[in-house]
């Protein structure tokens, strides 16, 4: 672990900074990347360091955001861009290594314990990447260095914009310990919660905990946390050709009306299958559960999830499981604002299955004949070449025009 130097870079205030450096005009000045206002998609996406100090914050809603700083500059999401930075960033990062592990756009962990003698100490390498990526990307950066993936990207949050903080084992103690428990990865507004109730605030405090107190408290992921907080985990940094498997699949929108009955959160939960089902097939895996995240309109979140009795691709059927779930739990105590839909436990399709007695294999099998056809169709001539009756009309749904039937039967949107 000694020998090991690992940098975590994260590009300060990522798609704010790529917009004022792509319009120039926009630099110096409190800009906010926001989702379009019309379809209730109005939220901060990126600020700008001046949006931040006048207290945007990425979430908050657009109208909020611009009673807080009245001079704030909303500037649509260029997507594209974005990824282009991002590549050219990481075009930077093998000038020093091949172990670039991504996480997310805007940040990734690199392992330089290989190239110290060549180009100096962690330390050197990040002061090089950072210059480099101010220069020709005219973009900064903040880079953590340390001896562990962990402490490496709590060093990049310690000192923003444009800085590099180095966290050794001889001062982990002085820099990490004092810090707050949330300030460690992995540790959410869930985690923190409970470890707040225990009297644990500190990161040093979850440290001095035993590994079997926090394995009581939050199962194996307890042991997990102690490792992070004490400095011990020794996860390695993935090479650049690396491709993480996909553990979920999913699918979600804010509906541009409140959902307020069973029947309207069932046309938006089947039209979003058709898109999971497509994703199911493109990577040919099977989903073995399926996991709901409800919103209402008092921004409250619900989450469910269930089993499913045999693994599937079908849109049908995870969407007759979502809905399933959510009529066993949802109270409709107030009407639905957002709805996700996600199918878990993923396994490859080629595996094989035990069947049960009790599943009607050859209603399955025409169900998947029809689906494979419904793909084809949609691959040659379009998504909405063809689709469900019951979808439609309106649906509430972003981007989503009603539905016309032009005789003999050809439908279109």
């Amino acid at each position: 672990m000694k020998d090991t130097t690992i940098l975590h870079s994260d590009m300060n205030c990522f798609y704010a900074s790529v917009e004022m450096m792509l319009n120039p005009k926009l630099r110096s000045k409190p800009v906010a990347v926001c989702g379009a206002t019309e379809d209730r998609h109005g939220i901060v996406l990126a600020k700008s360091e001046k949006a931040k100090k006048a207290g945007v914050k990425t979430g908050m809603v657009n109208w909020e955001a611009q009673r807080l700083c009245p001079d704030l500059i909303l500037v649509p999401p260029q997507y594209d861009q974005y990824l282009k930075y991002s590549k050219l960033a990481r075009e930077i990062y093998y000038r020093y290594t091949d172990l670039v592990e991504p996480y997310g756009m805007d940040e990734c962990w690199l392992d330089v314990s290989g190239s110290t003698r060549l180009y100096g100490s962690g330390e050197d390498i990040a002061q090089k990447i950072r210059k480099s990526i101010k220069e020709e990307l005219g973009l900064t950066v903040s880079i953590g260095v340390s001896y562990n993936k962990i402490f490496a990207k709590l060093g990049s949050d310690m000192k923003k914009p444009d800085a590099v903080t180095v966290i050794t084992e001889a001062d982990m103690k002085s820099k990490v310990w004092t810090l707050p428990a949330s300030e460690l990865l992995y540790v959410g507004r869930a985690t923190s919660a409970k470890l707040e109730k225990h009297g644990i605030r500190t990161i040093g405090q979850l440290a001095s905990l035993t590994p079997e107190i926090l394995k009581s408290w939050f199962g194996v992921n307890g042991i997990v946390l102690w490792h992070y907080a004490n400095g011990t985990d020794t996860s390695p940094v993935m090479q650049r050709d690396f491709v993480s498997p996909i553990k979920t699949i999913g699918h979600g929108i804010t509906c541009t009306a409140d959902l307020e009955n069973d029947t309207e959160v069932w046309r938006v939960m089947l039209e979003l299958c058709q898109d999971l089902g497509h994703k199911l097939r493109l990577h040919n895996l099977t989903a073995n559960g399926v996991q709901i995240t409800v919103k209402s309109n008092d921004l409250q979140y619900k989450q469910f999830q269930c089993q499913l009795g045999l693994p599937t691709q079908s849109p049908m059927e995870i969407a007759q499981a979502a809905h399933d779930l959510f009529k066993k739990n949802y109270k409709w105590h107030v009407p639905v604002r957002a709805v996700t839909v996600r199918a878990i436990n993923l396994k490859d399709k080629n595996i094989p299955e035990q069947i049960d007695l009790f599943t009607d294999q050859e209603k399955r099998l025409r169900r998947e004949i029809v689906d494979n056809t419904i793909e084809e169709i949609r691959r040659r001539f379009g998504k909405n070449s063809v689709f469900s009756a019951s979808l439609m009309g309106n649906l509430k749904m972003p981007n989503h025009s009603s539905h016309e039937i032009i005789m003999p039967g050809m439908m279109y949107r």
